[in-house]
C-alpha cells in the first residue's frame, strides 16, 4: 500500500512539473488520469499491480 501511494505521489508530482513546463496541457493529462482511473477498474488492475509490485521488490533489492 505504501508503494502505491509514494507511486501515485511521484506521478502526480511529475504530472504537475509537466504541464507547468508546457510538455503536456491539461486535456491530454486529464484524459490519461481518467484512463488510469477507469483501466484500475478492470480485470487488468490485478496484473498491473503485480507487475507494479514486482518491480518495487526488483528496484528495492539492488545493492549499489
Amino acid at each position: 500500500m505504501a508503494i502505491s501511494l509514494s507511486v501515485v505521489v511521484l506521478l502526480a508530482i511529475v504530472l504537475v512539473v509537466m504541464i507547468r513546463s508546457g510538455s503536456i496541457k491539461a486535456g491530454p493529462a486529464i484524459v490519461a488520469a481518467l484512463f488510469g482511473f477507469f483501466l484500475a477498474s478492470t480485470g487488468m488492475a490485478p496484473v498491473i499491480q503485480n507487475f507494479m509490485d514486482s518491480l518495487a521488490r526488483t528496484i528495492s533489492g539492488i545493492n549499489f
